[in-house]
């Protein structure tokens, strides 16, 4: 098995645990004093695209060899002369052909078109108690980058605040908030995406929303993750606590109303209890019945109001995804997210993570497939997010280009919370009377931040620009984790541009397959990308025969 590097002398970096091909450790905890890419970006941004040290220094690719398939074995290609896509009133000339002015705004939709400053979209932060902590930051860094935001599934069931009368809900306070906050900072790019589950159906959660929010809201409904496909876990330390959540409908493992389990409670045996999410469709033996339920719950969604309605589908075999791209098509969606094995998630069974499920390339090369498909037999093509195990500027363009041109976004789970955590750890050093309410862990500045820098305006590569753009008196609201996103997505978002620039696509409709190449022959088996060698050598051969 492959072992990714733990740390990047090159640019400063190292893993606390063990990393995957994301850079991210397997096990990312809120806690974490650094450093890996995603959380020294956060701070520095863009800088962190260098190598450290400069004037002192020389430096050289660790390693550019591809062992098995995985998106580390496609490599992206550069080319010696033209450019596409530039923006309207700028010419070929070397002048305007530089990397600043490559446009990374996207948008996806159907009749509603909804606009992105950046290609990347966050994973469902649900109702994991992290998400719910670090929200604030989240939201407000979505909206203030530009990007939408995914309110996971089961946000109103396990809110003890929230009221169900008859079955459904009629008060969801923290469900709310977590509206509110994006809403607060949205400027016209990005949304709010909110995810329906099982028990989120039967709550009424969509009728709430659309009554309470109209037109504002994109609702998702769920087909599984990346991670695993029996629906969403929390796990909880309260008996209490574990008896609502039975109470809701939940399943909740073990039985908190079972006087073996109680016992066992009492006497710390048993000190947690997981609970689960419900399967859908489990009525359905047909894809005829598949195809019928599902185009019954789009109509029914349509009826309630919503203009744009998405689909979040994981990491099943073929015949799932292809229900999901062609279903999406037939009832024109406005986005379809796909997510291979091997994405982060709050709680999932560690072995179904490590066993269960398509990885990311594969099912990620056959949406591509079937998408070539559709449109080759005159259907329009769903617009598509991938998603599963995304952190860096070059998955994004990977992604982009794989399944180009369908691809309008990349969905990135783990990633973009980081940030929220480190800005909240920091917030809370600064601020300590409010140190809780942050979730902040620290309470003094580790080295790993201090040789940034020692105040926010300085530690923070972001602060400025946010300053500018809520306004010097706005800046006490602004959570330090949404300036440490803005740090993050910066980054991003150049280095995206450097890559695209060196592709001579200035415009990402112009991002192509061709633009990437396979370094190995397993890669290129599986993705249809050209090994290395071969790419573009029928252009080489009829140059040199000329």
């Amino acid at each position: 098995m492959f072992d990714w590097p733990k740390q990047n002398d090159a640019l400063g970096t190292v893993n606390r645990g063990n990393p995957c091909e994301s850079g991210l450790c397997t096990l990312c905890m809120s806690d974490c004093k650094g450093k890996c890419e995603t959380w020294l970006s956060s701070l520095v941004g863009r800088k962190l695209l260098y190598p450290r040290n400069f004037g002192n220094i020389t430096s050289g690719a660790s390693h550019i060899s591809a062992v098995g398939a995985g998106y580390h074995a496609l490599r992206i290609q550069g080319y010696a002369y033209g450019s596409k896509g530039l923006p309207a009133g700028l010419s070929k000339d070397p002048d305007d052909c530089v990397f600043p002015n490559v446009d990374i705004q996207t948008s996806f939709g159907g009749e509603i078109k909804t606009k992105c400053r950046v290609p990347m979209m966050t994973g469902a932060l649900g109702s994991t108690f992290i998400a719910a902590k670090y929200w604030n930051s989240f939201a407000v860094g979505a909206a203030l980058c530009g990007f939408p935001i995914v309110i996971g599934e089961n946000v109103v069931g396990v809110d003890k605040e929230s009221k169900l009368e008859k079955g459904r809900i009629i008060s969801a306070p923290e469900l709310d908030r977590r509206i509110d906050m994006f809403l607060r900072y949205y400027d016209g790019y990005g949304a709010v995406i909110v995810q329906m589950n099982v028990e989120d159906t039967r709550n009424g959660v969509a009728e709430y929303i659309v009554d309470k929010y109209g037109d504002k809201v994109i609702i998702e409904l769920k087909w599984g993750q990346g991670a695993k496909d029996i629906g969403g876990e929390i796990q909880v330390t309260d008996l209490e606590y574990a008896q609502f959540l039975k109470d809701r409908g939940y399943v909740v493992d073990p039985d908190p109303y079972d006087p073996t389990v109680q016992q066992a409670f009492k006497h710390r045996a048993i000190r947690s209890f997981a609970r689960h999410s419900r399967l859908g469709a489990t009525d359905i033996d047909d894809s005829d019945g598949v195809e019928k339920g599902f185009k019954e719950a789009v109509g029914y969604l349509r009826k309630l109001g919503y203009k744009r309605i998405s689909l979040k589908t994981g990491a099943y075999g073929m015949e799932a995804l292809a229900m999901a791209i062609r279903y999406t098509a037939d009832c024109g969606l406005d986005l379809l997210t796909v997510d291979g094995a091997g994405g982060g998630t709050g709680m999932s069974p560690w072995n179904m993570m490590q066993h269960w499920g398509v990885p990311s390339l594969e099912l990620h090369a056959k949406t591509y497939e079937y998408c070539k498909l559709l449109e080759e037999n005159g259907i329009k093509v769903p617009d598509i997010a991938l998603a599963g195990g995304f952190a860096r500027e070059d998955h994004i363009f990977k992604a982009l280009a794989l399944c180009a041109p369908y691809t309008k976004l990349v969905c990135m789970g783990r990633a973009p919370m980081i940030p929220g955590y480190l800005g909240s750890n920091i917030e809370g050093v600064f601020k300590p009377e409010r140190r809780a309410e942050l979730s902040g862990h620290w309470e003094a500045l580790p080295t790993s931040v201090k040789t940034v820098g020692t105040y926010p305006e300085e530690i923070f590569s972001g602060w400025e620009a946010v300053k500018n753009k809520v306004g010097a008196d706005a800046m006490d609201d602004v959570p330090f984790g949404a300036v440490a996103m803005y740090g993050y997505a910066d980054k991003l978002a150049c280095g995206l541009q450097q890559f695209m620039a060196g592709a001579r696509k200035f415009d990402l409709a112009s991002i192509c397959r061709d633009d990437l190449m396979s370094a190995n022959r397993e890669t290129e088996a599986i993705t249809g990308i050209s090994y290395m060698t071969d790419a573009l050598n029928e252009k080489a051969l009829a140059i040199l025969k000329g």
